[in-house]
């Protein structure tokens, strides 16, 4: 029968035991969701929202969210600051940067659309004043 974790963990030298646990606690530091990340910029769904041009129900519910678009997410991080690269890792080779992510960010720097609400209220104020 097969040892468990703990066992050959306990057969380990205490020195490469620590780096072992060290490096666990590393990889697990590098784990986070979006809502750790904007926790960690100090920023509220309120103010994320207001960055993102949109509602604070939006934010909420793209920070559940298990499956997104890409450009949703690329969004999100550049909202907060940041930047999304996207990276392969396979057996045998050196990490491989994708540039799926570059069309976005280029897609991205051009002049936004105003958000919905401010297209709504803009739009009634247009009716207003032509009625």
């Amino acid at each position: 029968m097969g040892r468990t974790l703990d066992e050959k963990m306990k057969a380990l030298p205490k020195a490469h035991r620590r780096k072992v646990e060290a490096r666990a606690g590393e990889l697990v530091a590098e784990e986070a969701s979006l809502q750790d990340l904007r926790k960690a910029m100090g920023l509220t769904q309120v103010k994320m929202a207001k960055l993102l041009g949109v509602g604070q129900d939006t934010v909420s519910r793209v920070e559940k969210r298990t499956d997104m678009l890409l450009s949703t997410l690329g969004g999100y991080v550049k909202g907060m600051g940041g930047e999304l690269n996207l990276i392969a890792e396979f057996p045998d080779r050196p990490p491989v940067r994708l540039d799926v992510l570059e069309p976005l960010a280029r897609e991205k720097s051009r002049p936004s659309k105003k958000p919905r609400k401010a297209q709504a209220a803009a739009a009634a104020r247009k009716r207003r004043k032509a009625g």
